[in-house]
């Protein structure tokens, strides 16, 4: 381990945590996991008391407070898992993956320290989290990534992850891909390793998320065959892991199972309804000086409900008619098109073709509808990751025996990109009354 890093371990840890360190990988991966945690998926997941203590610091169970799905329970009522049920599941399966692969040779290149670290960040990745599901990410605020290696690096969670062997600059680097790892700490030869790790095709985000999202939600479509992806990955230094052929229906699995969760779970009309109403409050109150961008950063569910109430119209009008489920109601979707949509696309600018887009609906139907009645909702875009090397077949996944062409990802993509727009429940009878054509998205603002 770098002596430069020990050195500055030691002015903020107990120096009766660093013995494990010259134990080697296996005893970071391996020894201590004393601490069980209940999981209604993975069943016990085990802990060090170190790891423990992280779970307990206030940054972490604020996540406890934030549904993991926002506001999928007003279309699934079982979706009511939290994003802590969820990092535990992520933490889970990142030691599985890491134990894996250590058995398979990454050990050679690998630390005690940085294993912990890799850990600590799979524990961790979501500290920064929004609120309400994505509600905030198209919003001008920090990415949660960034907060959340903020939040790392902050105490009480710099000397907790200290103390639970891992090197804080190095886990919240792993985490935030757009800082790096001062080079004092001795991580920099293990960080691209890790990135690949947390955040690709078979990442533990995603093999979590998928079978947690579908289990809550009641549907069938997210379940992945944990046990089998994982014994056909193997360590790559450069790349992160690679699969061998008979690992290329575990890809296709987690890829058509995104795409069925977000065409039936994540993008429901229902639930980009709630969203979109969410994201134009905030909107509106950032742009009216109403709210700083820091009052948004450390929020749970309640609290940005809480916030939102007290900043008031129209903002107190859209947060409390999501909170009471009277979401507004789609009155036209339209497949969305690059170059037709270009001008729709930037969130920041729409309330002036929505406030169009009112006058005209307005005049056309007879009645007055206000710039807050309407809302356009521009679904992000949205990536299938297939950036995995085949082994068996010496080439990239898109370029294997897959289905799964370039062409197939992009149908898949552009099928689910639908723009919506939804309309305050008081007018649906009025605006479909008065028979809105498709091309009522070419209004631009006066």
């Amino acid at each position: 381990m770098d002596a430069g890093f020990c050195g500055m371990l030691d002015r903020y840890v107990p120096a009766v945590y660093h013995g494990f360190m010259s134990d080697g990988v296996w005893a970071g991966l391996r020894d201590g996991y004393t601490e069980p945690v209940r999981d209604v998926l993975w069943g016990h997941i085990y802990l060090t008391p170190a790891l423990a203590e992280l779970t307990r610091s206030a940054p972490f169970t604020r996540l406890n407070r934030i549904l993991q799905l926002g506001p999928a329970y007003v279309v699934y009522p079982g979706a009511t898992h939290t994003r802590l049920a969820h990092s535990i599941g992520v933490y889970h399966l990142a030691r599985r993956l890491l134990i894996n692969l250590a058995e398979r040779g990454a050990d050679v290149w690998l630390s005690a320290c940085g294993v912990r670290s890799f850990l600590c960040a799979a524990l961790l990745h979501d500290l920064g989290h929004f609120p309400y599901a994505h509600s905030l990410k198209e919003l001008p605020l920090r990415s949660h990534e960034s907060l959340t290696a903020s939040l790392i690096l902050d105490e009480p969670l710099k000397s907790l992850a200290g103390a639970a062997g891992a090197d804080p600059y190095l886990a919240a680097a792993i985490v935030d891909t757009g800082s790096g790892v001062p080079a004092e700490t001795g991580g920099q030869g293990e960080l691209g390793f890790y990135r690949k790790l947390l955040s690709g095709c078979l990442d533990p985000d995603k093999l979590d998320y998928l079978n947690r999202d579908a289990r809550y939600c009641g549907v069938p479509y997210g379940a992945q065959d944990v046990d089998f992806i994982l014994s056909r990955l193997y360590p790559d230094r450069e790349r992160g892991i690679t699969i061998d052929s008979r690992g290329i229906p575990g890809i296709e699995s987690v890829l058509f199972s995104k795409y069925l969760m977000y065409k039936t779970v994540y993008w429901h009309r229902q639930v980009r309804s709630a969203t979109a109403m969410i994201k134009k409050a905030i909107l509106w109150v950032l742009g009216s000086g109403n709210a700083a961008p820091g009052e948004f950063y450390g929020l749970d569910d309640q609290g940005l409900f809480g916030l939102l109430a007290g900043r008031g119209y129209p903002a107190a009008k859209l947060s409390g008619q999501v909170k009471d489920g009277r979401l507004y109601s789609g009155i036209a979707e339209i497949p969305f098109d690059e170059a037709l949509h270009a001008h729709l696309t930037g969130i920041e600018n729409r309330h002036q073709y929505e406030a169009a887009l009112a006058a005209e609906l307005g005049s056309r139907a007879g009645i007055a509808i206000n710039a807050e009645d309407i809302i356009i909702d521009v679904p992000e875009p949205i990536s299938f990751e297939t950036g995995l090397y085949v082994s068996g077949e010496s080439r990239d996944f898109e370029e294997s025996s897959t289905v799964f062409k370039p062409q197939t990802v992009g149908n898949f993509i552009s099928s689910l990109r639908v723009l919506r727009i939804f309309a305050d429940p008081a007018h649906e009878s009025g605006i479909k009354s008065a028979d809105v054509p498709d091309s009522i998205l070419n209004i631009r603002p006066k």
